[in-house]
């Protein structure tokens, strides 16, 4: 996300996402798991998506996720980004990745029911979609505790 954005999406996660289960900063999930011996072919298509304009991305709507919160976000863009990854890595992919996804920024997650609800209520009003800058890609480790980023690259169309 631009530095804005992402600032105002951390901070909402920071302060609504349970502290034990925040290894990650805020982000839009493309794939949940992608074999690490990928990675030098996915740095090099990342680049090369990245060589063109940034995606059009919007804030939709206010998400209740039963134990937890999320921003709906519409990218058709991304998400065919997104479907030319998936297209390459097709053998590779695990059945959760094989779907396409619901784009979305997860505010909280893990949460009783009712404290889901809550927030939820709390952030829909007064909501009005808006857009939302996409900055670059990225490719992250999953170490068993914090993340660690792998390779990022930034659009430059």
């Amino acid at each position: 996300m631009g530095a804005q954005d992402f600032a105002w999406a951390d901070g909402l996660r920071r302060a609504h996402f349970p502290p034990d289960r925040n290894v990650v900063p805020a982000h839009i999930t493309l794939f949940h798991h992608l074999p690490p011996s990928i990675l030098p072919e996915l740095a090099v298509r990342i680049r090369g998506l990245c060589a063109g304009p940034a995606p059009a991305a919007t804030l939709a709507k206010v998400m209740l996720l039963g134990r937890g919160v999320a921003y709906q976000v519409e990218s058709a863009d991304l998400l065919s980004m997104r479907d030319e990854l998936a297209q390459a890595f097709a053998g590779l992919l695990t059945p959760q990745d094989l779907a396409r996804p619901q784009l979305h920024l997860t505010v909280q997650n893990k949460v009783a029911p009712d404290e889901a609800r809550k927030l939820a209520a709390e952030l829909s009003a007064g909501f009005r979609p808006r857009s939302l800058q996409i900055s670059g890609l990225a490719a992250w480790h999953y170490r068993g505790g914090p993340w660690e980023l792998a390779m990022k690259a930034s659009f430059r169309g």
